[in-house]
């Protein structure tokens, strides 16, 4: 299985590997291991902006072999302010069902005195804290917690404990990960990890996290980071996330990602087996009988999926990367996501459809490709299908999707690492740029009355995607009324020259949300002294607000891209007919087209059969742009922000 250092409190993975180990529900009470080398507290670091709380040692040790890893922590603090103080409680968590903890000592050193406060396990209150009970997530793990008490500016607490890892389903296979990551000048950090010959480690640096130092004896081989002054490298601003990696160090004992996914893929093979009186299969007799079409199938089989089973993580006990069987899913109506991939798997595998699990990372797939293999490289697992030649990236867990498998968009993760017997390497998850825009707005405004009396507004909402899926499903949720009140009170808290009196929906089978508001609204028109006419500027416009690249400061990879978001398409338009059919108007404002920062601009002012029009839309056509442009784009953008919506009225209206 893979480790994630509690040294950092990474949390366990939703998809954590399940299996029979060393368990314990209660921490010990002990020293260090032989294997450990106990440092000294160091003096003090010398640093002019040090933070309220300063670090003097922070010292990690792992041990790796065939069976499993023990990882060592020690954190050594000095109290300086007293906005440190709010900060007196000590913690570790782990998953008993694989895992075992050993507090070594928590004390404060005090005057050259060192005053013990773990006590043997006195002051230690265990905890089964659910982190994560509203996204009905449940992984069964526990924390141990101590609260320091009479603390003191000017204390020194002394906190180490160690976390030992075992479990067989994966024949031991482990993975490291240290992280630079504090503020100020630590007095000293120290990594250490030990494995033996017969145990392979590749590992792998960060540009900023210090170069190793390797050693062999005997049949132990170590490697050894050991600074003094240690400051942590910042990441550069606005970079993808594959930067922010820097001070990263990571180990592990994965030959690849062929052995990754090798180790997995039997789980979702074994589960995803029906037994001969399945109650699915009349539900995918019906679906089969509905449609010979692949595609029709496939996504009836999604929708069966993500309709009748809700989701639910259960990741205590084997709940970990294990998934239940997919009769199981069935029965009691609720899953994870691999739960839901196997039962989608099973459906789709009686219905022809070719398909696979396949492992994803949710919120890190930046740069997946360039990472050590480990399963702990994952969080989600979903299910690619392959219908005449193409695949299509299936998740059970989403809800509401209605316009078939064609309207599906690849999803943002990245990378997937299919999980087959004979193995497989990572596949890039192609996503293009959006063909029409995800978000629309178009507010119309009849001013025809004259410049003086209300005028009659109708603002359009259109949501396609995500948002328009989400839209739906709380109009199905929440009470009409209350979804009308929350729009009024979203335009009036931003727009108070606007009176909302109606708020009409339209959902499309698609799945595409139309949001219409009727009201009346008061335009300011205003003298404009240095033309001699009355001007009307459209509200917002011309702010200068922008987003823009922000500039770095020297460090490593401060040359690296700008990340943008991607895909990403938005459109908005803002109308106003005008008295006597316009005559004797005229308009102000930007007319520009062209590709600027990773995007697709476009802005038009005109004014046309008696209406002034001012439409813009940006759609994001690139994930980066290169550094040396972004002094330009920002440039560029400032101007065209800058520019008002204007419009003129003729001399003595």
């Amino acid at each position: 299985m893979f480790l994630v250092s509690l040294r950092f409190a990474v949390a366990v993975s939703a998809i954590v590997v399940a299996g029979a180990a060393q368990a314990a529900d209660k921490p010990l009470y002990g020293p260090p291991a032989k294997w450990v080398q106990v440092a000294d507290i160091p003096a003090s670091p010398r640093d002019d902006q040090a933070p309220s709380l300063q670090v003097l040692l922070n010292d990690n040790q792992s041990q790796h072999d065939g069976a499993g890893s023990t990882f060592y922590n020690r954190q050594v603090v000095k109290v300086l302010k007293s906005e440190a103080l709010s900060g007196g409680a000590r913690s570790v968590t782990w998953d008993p069902a694989r895992q075992s903890v050993t507090l070594h000592g928590l004390a404060i050193v005090r005057d050259g005195k060192r005053i013990d406060l773990l006590k043997k396990g006195e002051d230690v209150l265990i905890l089964r804290r659910e982190k994560n009970l509203e996204r009905a997530m449940l992984d069964g793990r526990l924390t141990a917690s101590i609260q320091i008490r009479d603390l003191q500016v000017g204390d020194v607490v002394d906190w180490s404990y160690s976390y030992q890892h075992r479990d067989p389903l994966v024949g031991g296979r482990t993975h490291d990960f240290e992280r630079m990551a504090w503020s100020g000048v630590a007095g000293r950090y120290r990594v250490r990890m030990l494995w033996d010959g017969a145990t392979p480690v590749t590992w792998k640096r960060g540009v900023a996290f210090p170069e190793p130092k390797l050693s062999q004896s005997g049949r132990t081989h170590e490697l050894l980071v050991d600074v003094d002054n240690a400051k942590a490298a910042k990441p550069p601003a606005g970079a993808p996330l594959r930067f922010s990696r820097l001070n990263d160090l990571e180990a592990t004992t994965y030959r690849g990602w062929e052995d990754v996914s090798q180790t997995m893929a039997p789980l979702y093979v074994q589960a995803a087996v029906l037994k001969a009186d399945s109650p699915l299969r009349a539900e995918i007799a019906a679906i089969a009988a509905e449609s010979a079409d692949p595609k029709v199938r496939a996504f009836k089989a999604l929708q069966l999926v993500e309709d009748k089973t809700r989701y639910l993580l259960l990741g205590m006990g084997d709940g970990g990367y294990k998934p239940a069987p997919a009769d199981e899913t069935w029965a009691r109506k609720f899953g994870d996501c691999k739960g839901k991939t196997v039962l989608l798997l099973a459906i789709l595998r009686e219905l022809g459809v070719e398909a696979e699990p396949a492992l994803v990372a949710m919120y890190a797939g930046d740069g997946l490709d360039q990472r050590l293999a480990s399963a702990a490289a994952f969080n989600h697992v979903i299910v690619r299908a392959r219908i005449d030649g193409k695949s299509y990236w299936l998740d059970g867990t989403r809800t509401g999707d209605r316009a078939g498998l064609d309207a599906l968009k690849p999803p943002p993760f990245r990378w997937a690492l299919p999980l087959r017997t004979a193995g497989a390497t990572l596949e890039e998850i192609v996503q293009s740029p959006l063909d029409a825009p995800s978000t629309e707005g178009r507010m119309r405004i009849d001013a025809s009355a004259g410049l003086d009396k209300p005028a009659v507004i109708t603002i359009t909402t259109v949501l396609r995607g995500d948002g328009g899926l989400a839209l739906a499903r709380a109009l199905q949720i929440a009470p009409r009324a209350d979804v009308e009140q929350q729009m009024k009170q979203s335009v009036s808290s931003s727009n108070s020259w606007i009176r909302i009196e109606t708020v009409g929906f339209d959902v499309s089978p698609a799945g595409v949300v139309t949001v219409t508001m009727t009201g009346e609204a008061d335009l300011d028109w205003r003298l404009n002294d240095d033309v001699g006419v009355r001007e009307f500027r459209v509200p917002g416009s011309g702010s200068g607000r922008m987003s823009g690249f922000p500039r770095r400061e020297p460090g490593p990879d401060s040359d690296a891209p700008y990340g943008v978001g991607f895909p990403a398409y938005s459109a908005n338009s803002v109308e106003v007919v005008l008295p006597n059919k316009g005559q004797g108007f005229s308009v102000k404002g930007s007319n520009w087209s062209g590709k600027l920062g990773g995007r697709e601009l476009a802005e038009v002012s005109e004014l046309r059969d008696g209406v002034a029009r001012f439409t813009g839309s940006s759609r994001s056509v690139a994930r980066e742009v290169p550094f040396e442009q972004a002094e330009e784009v920002n440039k560029t953008a400032r101007r065209l922000s800058g520019e008002p919506k204007i419009i003129r009225a003729p001399k003595g209206l």
